[in-house]
């Protein structure tokens, strides 16, 4: 990477935008927590077999056991001593992004020298004012080599740290099972397995460690695929929780090979994109470098377009801008700040093919600098009706954001309350896919209350992957879904660790279960106690077609589906399933506690398709999807806002961001 080609107000704005340095240090400490765990789990468990083998059991079947068990121990210490270090490098990170920030001139200290370099030579009668410019000039490729010399800096250290990451390994199954089999000796440690060498409870597959796991050699808890280090996955050799697909390091990714949270694309590095290769968080595209674009292969943020180099740039008529290099452009193959038109190169230019300086914003009605659009407040807006900087959308509350009607920044969706996301109606931070999210780090179809949630959605609880539709967390269930509980890799089970379906309790492997640690299936309508109809389990549910978990839901006849994310497509029904507790409708489709109505997913909602808290703002003919907390009106995010398309909180005017305005 050439770092010396990109102008200082480039390099300042991409260390001076997006998260910081907060969420790789969440890492490092999550990181640090893993390899205490797994150092925990490793000497537990070397003292548990060894335990047992010296006293309570003998014989060959007692060393079977031992010699099958050495490999885990060995492989939980060798996992434990590999996330010590990659907490390690993740704090080496964080220390190499701290020093290049501190060191990188802040972007208002450029642009008040470039807004004095301006002033002097639009002044310069008769060349009085040329020391003045040259000394300008000379601040301005101080604060040039400065930056270089920083994000050189900080470019090496991360590509050190990351030369220094190492794949993990998988579960070492085959070499424990081909011991056990030797000896004729089929092993697991705890009940309502159906495999061998599984240490826990309700597992399918072998060689798991934790409950619920459909699969093999997984190290946690509700994994639906092989080989997972962590719980609710729904494929396989992730690293984290609440991924669907394989290969994640992170948490909460729809695809495989991401590394970071709430992904839906493959080979991501960062948070909340939509699409596939990109560095960085919030992008809706491929290949990006930055946060918060719309489009493929941009190097900055907020962009509207693709190819742009720079911040803040779109396209004439709110189409797409492509090939900027600068800040704040208005069309394609601009060279500069703040210019509409096609092929400029200077600052404020208005038309095609000019070079020079026109004014300062080349829009109308702008309080700011370098502006292109119309009626903002800030610098940098190529939209306009914006009150921040580098907004390449229209009517936004923050800076970056490439969406409309945003609050906050860095933002390529629209009608999002918080940063970094991708989709539109979202109320949180780093959401992809669908949208309409009440949380963080969701991806895949949607609309979910919580965090980490991927695939499917319609969620309320925390890493929840699969088809969705689930209340509580760490679920995986790859069919109906709608489980109410923890740990479950089945579908529309009530409890936990469940890896078959429709199971009242924990640890049940098989189907249609009352009770704990069953491996058998039962022929019966449904599990629980006090259920009415078909296809339920839990407690006193009223289920009239569809699939529901839970207790006390009343659910009448006519199915039907789970709306998708975004404000009422469709999608992720599961063909009618309810999950939760109190929830009444005319078809299935609830999940959560005490809503009323059609789809909803939260808490208290009434309406159709209302994700969060308490809104009231959907109606039957699916264009509600209100997100957040009280909003009763359309299609708006954040909290008590009475107006439609509307993001922040407590405002009753409609397609405006902010708060009481």
């Amino acid at each position: 990477m050439n770092f010396s080609v990109f102008a200082p107000e480039i390099n300042s704005a991409l260390m001076y935008s997006g998260a910081g340095s907060g969420p790789m240090a969440s890492a490092a400490s999550a990181w640090d927590g893993l390899a205490g765990e797994l150092d925990r789990a490793a000497t537990a468990f070397r003292s548990i077999t060894g335990a047992l083998v010296g006293q309570a059991w003998q014989g060959a079947a007692a060393t079977a056991m031992a010699g099958a068990a050495a490999p885990y121990a060995a492989w939980l210490s060798a996992a434990a001593a590999r996330a010590d270090g990659a907490a390690t490098q993740a704090r080496g990170v964080v220390a190499a992004f701290e020093t290049a920030y501190a060191a990188t001139i802040h972007p208002v200290e450029i642009a008040a020298n470039r807004n004095a370099f301006v002033q002097l030579v639009r002044s310069n009668w008769l060349g009085l004012n040329a020391p003045a410019i040259a000394a300008a000039e000379s601040v301005y490729e101080q604060m040039w080599a400065q930056d270089v010399a920083a994000m050189v800096g900080y470019h090496s250290g991360v590509s050190a740290v990351a030369a220094q990451l190492s794949a993990w390994q998988r579960l070492p199954v085959a070499a424990a099972q081909a011991i056990a089999a030797d000896a004729g000796v089929s092993l697991n440690v705890g009940g309502g397995n159906r495999g061998n060498l599984n240490l826990g409870g309700g597992n399918r597959g072998d060689g798991n460690t934790g409950i619920g796991n459909t699969g093999n050699g997984n190290l946690g808890s509700g994994n639906h695929g092989d080989a997972n280090l962590g719980s609710g996955n729904t494929g396989s050799n992730n690293v984290g929780s609440g991924n669907t697909g394989s290969a994640n390091i992170g948490m909460g990714n729809t695809g495989n090979g991401s590394v970071g949270s709430g992904n839906t694309g493959s080979g991501n590095a960062g948070s909340g994109n939509v699409g596939s290769g990109n560095f960085g968080s919030g992008n809706r595209g491929d290949s990006n470098i930055g946060s918060g674009n719309t489009g493929n292969g941009n190097f900055g943020n907020g962009n509207h377009g693709s190819g742009n180099i720079g911040s803040g740039n779109s396209g004439i008529g709110g189409a797409a801008g492509n090939g900027n290099i600068g800040f704040g452009n208005t069309g394609s193959f601009n060279f500069g700040f703040g210019n509409t038109g096609n092929n400029n190169i200077g600052i404020g230019l208005t038309g095609d093919n000019q070079v020079g300086i026109g004014s300062l914003n080349s829009g109308t009605g702008n309080i700011g600098l370098f502006n292109s659009g119309s009626n903002n407040i800030g610098f940098f807006n190529s939209g306009s009706g914006n009150i921040g900087f580098s907004n390449s959308g229209s009517n936004n509350f923050g800076f970056a954001n490439s969406g409309d009607i945003n609050t906050g920044f860095c933002n390529a969706g629209d009608a999002n309350t918080g940063f970094a996301n991708s989709s539109p109606l979202n109320f949180g931070m780093f959401n992809s896919g669908g949208g309409s999210n009440a949380g963080s780090f969701n991806s895949g179809v949607g609309r979910n209350v919580g965090d980490f949630n991927s695939g499917g959605g319609q969620n309320v609880g925390q890493f929840n992957s699969g088809t969705g539709l689930n209340f509580g967390s760490f679920n995986s269930g790859a069919g109906f879904g709608g489980n109410s509980g923890f740990f479950n890799s089945g579908n529309v089970n009530t409890g936990f660790g469940n890896a078959g379906d429709t199971n009242t309790g924990g640890f049940n492997s098989g189907n249609v279960n009352t009770g704990f640690a069953s491996a058998a299936n039962v022929n019966a309508p449904n599990s629980g106690y006090g259920n009415s109809g078909t296809g339920a389990s839990g407690f006193f549910n009223a289920s009239n077609g569809g699939h529901t978990s839970g207790a006390y839901n009343n659910v009448s006849a006519g199915g039907g589906g789970g709306g998708g994310g975004g404000g009422g497509g469709g999608g992720g029904g599961g063909g009618g399933t309810t999950a939760g507790l109190y929830n009444t409708s005319g078809k299935a489709g609830n999940v959560g506690i005490a809503n009323t109505g059609l789809q909803n997913v939260g808490f208290l909602n009434y309406g159709f398709q209302n994700t969060g808290f308490g809104n009231s703002g959907g109606n039957s003919t699916g264009d509600g999807s209100s997100v957040g907390i009280n909003n009763t009106g359309l299609k708006s995010s954040g909290i008590a806002n009475q107006g439609d398309f509307s993001s922040g909180g407590f405002k009753n005017t409609s397609g405006r961001p902010g708060f009481f305005l």
